[in-house]
Order: structure tokens, then sequence, then C-alpha cells
């Protein structure tokens, strides 16, 4: 599960499939039930994340 911004949103996939050799579900965090703990801060920035890669 990666947390990133919208500006890494693509290194995020990127990095994803290199990792797991699949595509990645996409999901906005404000539509995204909050039944798991999510990173404050986006994978490569301190900034605050808006997609969760799963």
């Amino acid at each position: 599960m990666y947390a990133v911004c919208a500006e890494h949103v693509e290194q995020a996939i990127d990095l994803y499939v290199d990792e797991y050799e699949l595509s990645p579900d996409l999901h906005r965090l404000e539509e995204y039930q909050k039944e798991k703990k999510v990173p404050d801060h986006c994978l490569y920035c301190s900034l605050p994340p808006v997609y969760l890669l799963t």
C-alpha cells in the first residue's frame, strides 16, 4: 500500500508495477474507507497523501 500526493502518483504506480508486477488499484483517499491506517504524508515528500495504491 502506497499513499502519495497528486504530484507523485505516476512514480508510485511505476514503483508498484516494478515491485509486484501487477497494476495497482488506485483510490482517492476521500473515497477510501478509513478502516486501515493511512500514512499522514506522501511516500516521496511531506505533502498530505491524495491517493492510495493497493
